[in-house]
């Protein structure tokens, strides 16, 4: 059941976020549980994952959890073939795994490269590939990648391999809304600028951080919820002439590049 007081956006929709045991991906599972969708939250994390299922469940909705390495097609397979065992159908897939690793060319390992491209590029083209087949048969849904305005729109310093990766999630998500557009799928991006996640917090000081929100015009971090109402408004009918795009969440950061 949605929660006290929600529109229920995304009532009888059945959403498999992957990415969900914290951070942005925790906030998309919430809120879709909260506006009505049954949720399959995956991750390699099994205790934060867990959680959120957990968090789900005390507000009425409707959860369960799978253990997911997104790089390991089986184990996408797998991911996508419960959430339809457990909520009989799959409307809305939210690519929300990803990592974050420093370094140029030359600082980055091949076993870095690698391992970043498998997680947030190919990762995105497994899930993807796993579930359009579902929604290309009933002939709706709705597919949410994460890509970030650093890749989507401008690069950073000592970052290649994350720039990377997201820059391919960018045009793998125009090119699926293209190859799509006349089969009643819809795929796009959201861009996040910097968030407060345990993913920037695992990288950055809190004088690091509070000295990189401060460069951006709202001179604060983005929240994960505030991300999250982004997702929503991508998954649901609201944007039902919405494909292909990248929206940006960023406080103005990209206004200023």
């Amino acid at each position: 059941m949605a929660g006290k007081g929600n529109t229920t956006k995304l009532l009888d929709r059945v959403a498999l976020i992957t990415g969900g045991a914290s951070g942005i991906g925790r906030a998309v599972a919430n809120l879709f549980a909260r506006e009505g969708a049954s949720v399959l939250v995956a991750d390699a994390d099994v205790v934060g994952g867990s959680e959120t299922v957990e968090q789900i469940r005390a507000s009425g909705g409707r959860a369960s959890f799978a253990e997911l390495d997104v790089s390991q097609p089986a184990q996408v397979n797998r991911a996508v073939q419960k959430t339809l065992d457990d909520w009989g159908a799959l409307h809305i897939l939210f690519n929300g795994a990803g990592i974050l690793a420093y370094g140029t060319v030359l600082e980055t390992t091949e076993d870095e490269w690698n391992r970043v491209l498998a997680i947030n590029l190919t990762g995105t083209y497994l899930c993807c590939r796993a579930v359009l087949p579902h929604m290309l048969t009933q002939k709706r849904g709705s597919i949410i990648n994460v890509a970030s305005t650093t890749g989507a729109h401008d690069a950073c310093a000592r970052a290649a391999a994350y720039v990377a990766s997201k820059g391919g999630v960018t045009l793998l998500t125009r090119a699926m809304a293209i190859d799509h557009a006349q089969q009643g799928v819809r795929v796009n991006a959201i861009c996040p600028g910097p968030t407060d996640t345990p993913m920037l917090r695992k990288v950055l000081t809190p004088d690091q951080l509070d000295a990189f929100a401060k460069t951006f015009p709202m001179k604060r971090l983005g929240r994960p919820e505030e991300l999250a109402n982004a997702a929503l408004f991508l998954a649901s009918d609201d944007a039902s002439f919405v494909t292909g795009a990248t929206l940006f969440v960023d406080g103005g950061q990209t206004a200023e590049i």
